[in-house]
């Protein structure tokens, strides 16, 4: 099995002090480089052990923080910080530019090879980044079906790939229309893969703390959404041999 390296790595935004999640592949040679992004819970070893795992893979990747090293375990309080968040345009680009600006800065990471994948809130970060005239590689969100400013999807420079389940009433289909207006709109490449009966977060291990109603897990369709993540980065952004 390939050695990974990890290390915390600490730095500001959003008035915070993020606590990020760096997982580097064995080597001393540069990778191409991976953010990514939590649900609006925030950083848990979920996404710690997603960065190990594209480390494994050949990739220097980067879990963001949202909430300035907090894990918010209670709905009110994560609806309570992260809707006006998603409300921001601004807020989320300067949250995932401040973590595009760490991965970029690592010595192993390629900053001319990157790629911003993300869950929920964390997807949205990604899909603003991409709306902010990023350069990346690739877009890749789970259960983040947001819309931007008019326009502004026009500025995304790399494929979008976007994964939602069938019964999510998070994002129903609605948002899923308007979504894909906007991609379409854009004339960018971009793919919607809907996952037949799985609710929001469906990607997401069961947790010991409350919910709110419509997230549930879906081992069968978090496997092949972790899959389908995996091969967008493949064709977009290959590991050299």
């Amino acid at each position: 099995m390939t050695t990974v390296t990890t290390r915390t790595v600490e730095y500001p935004a959003d008035n915070l002090t993020m606590i990020g999640h760096l997982a580097l592949p064995a080597g001393a040679e540069r990778r191409p480089a991976v953010l990514i992004g939590p649900e609006g819970m925030g950083l848990s070893d979920v996404e710690r052990r997603r960065a190990e795992a594209l480390a494994e893979l050949g990739y220097v990747a980067l879990a963001f923080d949202l909430h300035g090293g907090r894990y918010m375990e209670d709905p009110e309080e994560m609806l309570a910080r992260c809707l006006p968040l998603l409300a921001d345009p601004g807020r989320m680009r300067d949250i995932g530019h401040a973590a595009l600006d760490v991965l970029r800065a690592e010595p192993r990471a390629d900053p001319d090879r990157t790629a911003a994948i993300g869950y929920g809130t964390g997807g949205a970060v990604a899909l603003e980044l991409g709306r902010d005239g990023a350069d990346l590689r690739a877009i890749g969100t789970v259960n983040a079906l947001t819309t931007g400013r008019p326009g502004d999807a026009a500025r995304i420079r790399c494929p979008v790939w976007a994964g939602v389940g069938s019964e999510d009433p998070i994002m129903p289909p609605a948002q899923r229309d308007a979504f894909t207006a906007e991609m379409r709109a854009a004339g960018i490449d971009w793919r919607l893969v809907i996952y037949g009966g799985a609710l929001h977060a469906f990607h997401h291990p069961p947790v010991d703390h409350p919910t709110p109603p419509g997230v549930g897990h879906h081992p069968q369709h978090a496997q092949r959404a972790w899959h389908d993540i995996i091969a967008l980065l493949t064709e977009c952004l290959p590991v050299p041999d």
